[in-house]
């Protein structure tokens, strides 16, 4: 190496608040890292062009997913990658392919819950609504209607005592958030505005995938300022945190592996599609690198079995209300720096040898770390890491940042664990 990689502060937190205000859906998230990586010299490839075999930095977008890689002068055919795992997609509430509706004097959104949804979090909230529109000539146009649109109200407690008992949520009765007043329920009054907010005809929309999104910026919190409170930290966190990352490579010399980030989509639902971690995206991008190369089947083959994978996904931080739904050996606190998700069922796909080199990468790094083992009362969650591992063959590591609030429209984090991660990615992608 011709020199070492940068040093992550508190700038790379500040940095990342603006990365979760300008990615209210997986498609604007790619679209703001392609951005980003551009500017640090990476260039965007076509699937349907045939690649060559030059160095330097490269990147592919498909959908709610992006493969960015940075091949190294002179690197052979066989050169194994570094690789950091990561998905674009929170759980919200997502528009309906007919979604004007509305009862007794309220114009509705229809509306079906994405991925382990925290219901109650998206109630009595401001709402924006945002996505990409694909157009009638086969193009995409991305939207962000970032102001006050949408609400999805509670009922009042008069007309339900037992609310604080135990709140019930029906995910179709309850959950269509509200945009107006009117009996006259009009078919693509929706699509009109969107389009109309977009700057496209609205004749010449096909299709949406559009959702909602809350409004509240990401901040700083605490006495100390030292937690930061936003949306879509499971996992644009991890995302942004690979971006900055690998976007640093360039600048640290020549490094012996390839690195590689690939952020799906999908995972928030269990990875099947052409974007997730379950897809042929990934093993697809990394083959055809090897194939670019002049590289064949062996050199494909040595590649993948010497490549590492750290799938980096936010995990559970111990909530100091609900300390007894924890492990009681291992309690991962906020601002202890990244953590390594252990689970025996493999629901993560950390083993020995994975501990070994997310340890090697933290202590290069200079960053403290921790371990993550689920209550065995608990069912344990699971991240793109088993899948990645199983299907590609590589050996994969489960790691990530702790937070509170999981899969809530806001969640919460120590304000100096995001920049600990990219550390030590940078690291290890180095």
């Amino acid at each position: 190496m011709s020199s070492s990689p940068p040093r992550f502060d508190r700038g790379h937190t500040d940095d990342l608040m603006t990365f979760l205000a300008d990615s209210p859906t997986p498609y604007h998230a790619v679209a703001t890292a392609g951005e980003r990586l551009e500017k640090a010299g990476f260039r965007k490839l076509d699937e349907t062009a045939a690649w060559d075999g030059t160095s330097g930095g490269k990147y592919v977008i498909r959908g709610g997913a992006i493969i960015a890689w940075y091949v190294p002068e002179g690197a052979a055919p066989h050169t194994p990658f570094r690789i950091v795992g990561a998905h674009t997609d929170s759980p919200n509430l997502r528009v309906k392919p007919q979604p004007d509706m509305g009862a007794h004097g309220w114009r509705q959104v229809a509306v079906e819950t994405y991925g382990g949804t925290l219901l109650n979090t998206w109630l009595d909230r401001d709402l924006g609504l945002s996505g990409r529109l694909t157009l009638r000539d086969g193009g995409h146009r991305l939207v962000s209607v970032d102001r006050p649109l949408l609400r999805v109200p509670q009922l009042a407690i008069h007309l339900d005592r037992q609310a604080n008992e135990g709140l019930k949520l029906d995910r179709q009765r309850h959950m269509q958030p509200i945009w107006g007043l009117g009996d006259d329920v009009r078919e693509g009054d929706l699509i009109r505005f969107v389009a109309e907010e977009a700057g496209v005809n609205a004749r010449d929309v096909a299709g949406w995938d559009l959702m909602v999104h809350a409004l509240e910026a990401p901040a700083y919190l605490g006495r100390d300022r030292e937690l930061l409170a936003g949306p879509r930290m499971d996992n644009l966190l991890s995302v942004h945190a690979g971006v900055a990352a690998l976007a640093a490579v360039p600048a640290a010399g020549e490094p012996e592996f390839i690195p590689v980030l690939a952020a799906f989509d999908h995972e928030e639902n269990g990875s099947e599609s052409d974007t997730g971690a379950q897809g042929p995206l990934l093993g697809g991008v990394l083959e055809r690198s090897v194939y670019a190369r002049g590289g064949g089947y062996e050199d494909r083959a040595r590649a993948f079995a010497g490549t590492v994978c750290l799938s980096s996904d936010t995990g559970h931080a111990v909530h100091p209300n609900y300390a007894e739904r924890h492990d009681p050996t291992h309690h991962p606190r906020a601002g202890g720096g990244p953590i390594l998700k252990v689970n025996v069922n493999q629901r993560y796909a950390t083993d020995g040898s994975g501990r070994a080199v997310f340890a090697a990468a933290c202590e290069k790094a200079g960053v403290p770390w921790q371990t993550f083992v689920s209550n065995n009362d608990m069912p344990c969650g699971t991240t793109i890491g088993p899948i990645t591992a199983a299907r590609h063959g590589i050996r994969t590591v489960d790691i990530g940042v702790a937070i509170l609030s999981m899969h809530s429209a806001r969640e919460l984090c120590a304000a100096d664990d995001p920049f600990l991660l990219a550390n030590a990615l940078v690291a290890f992608l180095n």
